[in-house]
């Protein structure tokens, strides 16, 4: 597909003006309300709270993004860090996933890609 032969379309029914507040400690917290297409407030639907925060690991900062389902910025505010918590959890039972699935990968001499060695005739167990 080409760059002129695309279909691109925003959704006019559901656009939102962003807003950030941040404490520039622990995280931000993104507000979006919702707006029409002439850019006035749209009554029909909720503001909502985007949750953002970083967990650091030996690789680098790691970003948690979450929802927060409340009514107001105070509300919001007041919920953001069991979200972040929740978040976090999540976050490092995937990495933990991620790591078990690696150290379950053993690399058999001859297998798909690697180099032949050992003796021959030997090491028929292969771990995927």
């Amino acid at each position: 597909m080409s760059a002129t032969n695309t279909d691109i379309e925003m959704n006019t029914d559901d656009l939102y003006r962003e807003e950030v507040v941040t404490d520039r400690r622990v995280g931000s917290i993104r507000i979006l309300y919702p707006i029409t297409s002439d850019g006035s407030q749209d009554a029909n639907r909720s503001t909502l709270f985007l949750g953002q925060a970083q967990m650091l690991t030996p690789m680098g900062a790691l970003p948690l993004n979450f929802d927060i389902e409340a009514d107001s910025l105070s509300e919001a505010i007041e919920k953001f860090p069991a979200h972040a918590n929740e978040a976090l959890e999540r976050a490092v039972k995937e990495l933990q996933e991620l790591r078990r699935e690696q150290a379950s990968s053993i690399v058999v001499p001859g297998a798909a890609g690697v180099p032949g060695g050992g003796l021959p005739g030997g090491g028929k167990i292969q771990l995927k």
